[in-house]
């Protein structure tokens, strides 16, 4: 695991590499913010951006997205899961409704108990719209998070754990998308980027394949 220095000389350094870290997804108000993310499950942010502007372009609010009904399965059956999304989508846009007055709640954990969203697309929401210091994982963050030796664990709940405790606070709310943005473009899970890396001098997966063990 890496000290408290490093982890700080990790961060300064990709704070200083990646100029605007935010993330890729295409939204127009807090409310499609939060359908992108639901539709982003297991799918690319690039995939879930070609169908989101016809989508948006006919409901960008959950009254809207109701009056759609079925007809969401069919502007988002290119990407995956698309069934069980579209039903999530309707359950979400109700919930929001009913519960909310329409509007998207500033708590995490009511964030958590709407359809569709889990802890990490929880973090996402609250991270992006309300700029709450969570660290969402995704498969970016814990790939990344394991190469820089700033966790050992495996599980997203243990990985975020494990950046809350190492990653200094005034990183908290641009951590996940740094960690994303650098697994994303070099820091990708097959033959990654080594070269272009900016934090490749403090990386263990690095040295490790460079021979050089410590």
């Amino acid at each position: 695991m890496q000290s408290i220095e490093n982890v700080t000389a990790i961060f300064e350094a990709l704070s200083q590499n990646i100029k605007n870290p935010t993330t890729e997804l295409q939204f127009v108000n807090d409310y499609t913010f939060c359908i992108a993310v639901i539709l982003s499950a297991q799918a690319k942010d690039s995939a879930v951006n070609k169908i989101t502007k016809s989508l948006f372009d006919i409901a960008d609010n959950p009254y809207d997205m109701i009056e759609l009904n079925k007809n969401i399965v069919e502007i988002i059956r290119s990407i995956g899961l698309y069934n069980s999304k579209a039903k999530n989508i309707m359950l979400f846009s109700r919930e929001i409704i009913d519960r909310f007055d329409g509007k998207i709640p500033q708590n995490r954990n009511e964030l958590e108990k709407l359809s569709g969203i889990g802890r990490k697309s929880a973090n996402v929401i609250a991270n992006t719209l309300f700029r709450m210091p969570f660290i969402a994982v995704d498969t970016h963050v814990l790939r990344v998070s394991k190469r820089l030796g700033l966790t050992n664990s495996s599980s997203p709940t243990a990985v975020e754990s494990d950046l809350i405790k190492k990653v200094p606070l005034e990183y908290h709310i641009n951590a996940s998308n740094l960690l994303v943005l650098h697994g994303r473009y070099v820091c990708i899970a097959k033959n990654p980027k080594c070269s272009e890396c900016v934090v490749k001098h403090l990386c263990p997966h690095t040295q490790r394949s460079l021979g050089q063990f410590f």
